[in-house]
């Protein structure tokens, strides 16, 4: 339930539509439900405007599928991020209309289907490897409720296929960047278009660049300025912080 649901419920209730005491009886499911392993915050939406996330690591297929089900019935819509392939193949059964994407271990289902709203994000890769976070930045943005372009695969290494992409990274409201290796890229993108980059520095890469750290020191130290750095391979934190920025801009 979001500001939207209770003034609408409101409303409802001014004009006769319900009385008050089923509305109360809607109102009663917040701020959480118990369930034997969970408690899940229905009440998020109204104070952050995105329900609860499921973060699928290290739960059961069973709890996931029942947390699942509870945040849909409470707000028509569900996301959760690093969930097992079997995890997803359970959900994809529980909830045939949803997305699951296995290269980024996402699933999502909005039952609203709210037209997207405020400004473009744009989430851009270095390499191909660097996809799955990319995706996961990507898909969290769109739960949203952005509109989310993708350009992929046009790391330093060939800048000329950055360049080919000029026209939709310079109108969009925000950059995400994921990188791995020396993690150069959202530099270069900071360094040539304007508005905010959040770069995401990637586990990808040989020897020294010791599990993202190499790619998390770079886009620290970076010298193009604007620039916000989230944790290793957290496409999710990303893309969340993107639609929070865009979510402030007009659309065009």
């Amino acid at each position: 339930m979001n500001q939207k649901d209770i003034l609408k419920l409101f409303e409802e209730v001014r004009d006769g539509k319900i009385d008050p005491v089923t509305a109360s009886k809607k109102l009663s499911a917040m701020p959480f439900q118990s369930l034997s392993s969970s408690k899940i915050d229905t009440h998020r939406e109204l104070r952050t405007g995105m329900p609860e996330v499921i973060f699928g690591l290290n739960k059961t297929d069973k709890e996931i599928v029942d947390i699942a089900e509870k945040i849909l019935e409470a707000h028509g819509k569900v996301l959760a991020t690093r969930i097992s392939k079997t995890a997803g193949g359970k959900l994809k059964k529980k909830f045939p209309d949803a997305v699951v994407n296995d290269q980024s271990k996402i699933f999502w289902l909005d039952r609203k289907k709210n037209k997207p709203e405020g400004g473009t994000v744009v989430v851009i890769s270095a390499g191909t490897s660097d996809m799955p976070i990319a995706e996961e930045a990507s898909i969290t943005a769109e739960a949203c409720g952005r509109n989310v372009e993708r350009i992929y695969d046009v790391g330093v290494s060939g800048l000329h296929r950055l360049i080919a992409d000029d026209d939709r990274i310079r109108s969009s409201a925000v950059k995400v960047v994921a990188a791995g290796m020396e993690g150069a890229l959202p530099s270069v993108v900071a360094g040539i278009y304007g508005g905010p980059v959040i770069g995401v520095p990637t586990s990808v890469g040989y020897g020294v660049s010791t599990g993202g750290f190499a790619a998390l020191f770079s886009m620290l130290s970076s010298c193009a300025p604007g620039i916000a750095v989230v944790n290793i391979d957290n496409g999710f934190g990303a893309g969340l912080l993107a639609a929070q920025i865009a979510g402030l801009v007009e659309k065009k």
